[in-house]
């Protein structure tokens, strides 16, 4: 998508926005903004994120940021050499520290610190910016989290120890895009033994749920998300926001959801009805569209798609569900009716007569809606079925049937008699 076709992002509240995030995930969707919008707020989301970069020791990505912005900011946000110079001096002496100590517990076999010397690594590569590092080093941690016979390193020895592990490496795999990690070590957590506690439990069905998501799973995701504690709060802003969680289920559960799953799972949901609390909108499109009001539905639904058209995780996504959830509603509304006036149900859908008979005829096709559309009239009539034609017609398969196997049973019968058979050479 080009600057140009998210012209209407220009009024977005980029401060209220980035404010749901921390960490990486505040720097990434900062970056990820700042590709897609026009010039003035992509100067504001680049001034952001070196502003956020700076706090930490990621030089690389600040010397990026800084090049993007290409002195339009004034001399606040040149090149600060001086700054990169003693980043750099100081994340040497840290490595080479952290290493040494790491060796030492090897050869002493203190068991514990093992682990904790890995993890302290792997926090160091993530803190520079370097993901694969990381990733390296805290999977190494996965081998010290097993126990078997045949090993002896068995330097994890709590569940906690195996859930800190598992945490750490969803985290760094959602943010190199490598989704079926992400939903292997979901797994392996959830597989722990003493899994109890609902912060962690919020956070892994959120991860599982991005995993569907990316995988376009919207069913599964749409579960994942509805399931997730109230305990996950903020506690997880470095990865996704609780307006995140909002979001991404209500659409996904309006694309994929049956009504009876809808009104069990999102509406009477009195956890998630706490997340949807958080995002208005998203509330009252799922309302609108359980009670049939596709008007107001829509009309949100397109009040939301510039905002989305911005979330690092979901653009990929909006066409498709915001179809999905257009032909659902197509669908729920002619469902009742033998037949449908197509003025009325154009201006039910915001749309025109020419527009609507186009998509039922496009949903006909698919087989999705078993009607015919009167063209000229403008009416949408639905196929009724025949049940005395199709009783007849199951009768008479039933008949031929029962004849067919009536013989082939009496010609086994009369073989059998004469003693006719193949035999085997």
């Amino acid at each position: 998508m080009e600057p140009s076709s998210v012209e209407s992002s220009a009024s977005f509240d980029l401060e209220g926005y980035i404010g749901n995030y921390t960490g990486h995930a505040k720097v990434s969707r900062l970056r990820f903004i700042s590709e897609r919008v026009p010039s003035v707020l992509e100067l504001e989301a680049l001034r952001m994120a070196a502003d956020e970069v700076k706090k930490g020791e990621n030089t690389a990505l600040y010397t990026e940021i800084i090049e993007r912005i290409g002195g339009r900011l004034g001399e606040a946000y040149l090149l600060d050499k001086n700054w990169i110079t003693k980043i750099e001096r100081e994340s040497a002496k840290r490595l080479e520290k952290l290493e040494l100590e790491l060796n030492g517990y090897k050869t002493n076999l203190i068991k514990e610190s093992i682990r904790m010397g890995h993890n302290d690594l792997g926090d160091f590569h993530y803190e520079r910016g370097d993901l694969q590092a990381s990733f390296k080093c805290y999977v190494r941690t996965r081998d010290y989290c097993t126990t078997s016979k045949r090993r002896t390193r068995d330097y994890c020895t709590t569940s906690k120890h195996i859930i800190t592990m598992c945490l750490n490496v969803i985290n760094i795999s959602i943010e190199l895009g490598n989704f079926i990690h992400v939903t292997n070590y979901v797994q392996k957590a959830e597989q722990t033994p003493d899994l109890q506690d609902p912060l962690v439990l919020a956070k892994l069905r959120s991860a599982a749920g991005l995993a569907a998501l990316e995988n376009k799973k919207y069913t599964m995701a749409a579960r994942k998300f509805v399931e997730v504690n109230a305990e996950l709060g903020t506690n997880y802003r470095d990865v996704i926001s609780p307006q995140d969680v909002a979001v991404y289920g209500g659409l996904c559960a309006l694309a994929s959801f049956d009504r009876a799953e809808l009104k069990a799972k999102v509406i009477d949901n009195t956890i998630f009805r706490n997340f949807l609390e958080l995002v208005p909108e998203v509330r009252e499109l799922i309302h609108d569209f359980y009670a049939s009001k596709y008007a107001s539905c829509l009309h949100y639904l397109e009040e939301l798609r510039p905002q989305l058209a911005l979330d690092v995780h979901l653009y990929d996504h909006v066409e498709r569900l915001y179809e999905q959830i257009r032909h659902k509603a197509l669908i729920q509304y002619t469902t009742p009716f033998i037949s449908v006036d197509l003025s009325k149900m154009a201006a039910a859908f915001n749309t025109t007569v020419t527009g609507i008979e186009g998509e039922l005829a496009s949903l006909i096709m698919d087989n999705q809606i078993q009607a015919r559309i009167d063209s000229h009239n403008k009416i949408l009539y639905a196929r009724q079925a025949d049940q005395r034609n199709a009783t007849f017609q199951k009768a008479m398969s039933t008949g031929e049937a029962y004849m067919r196997d009536t013989r082939a049973m009496l010609l086994r019968a009369s073989l059998l008699k004469h003693d006719v058979m193949q035999k085997s050479k």
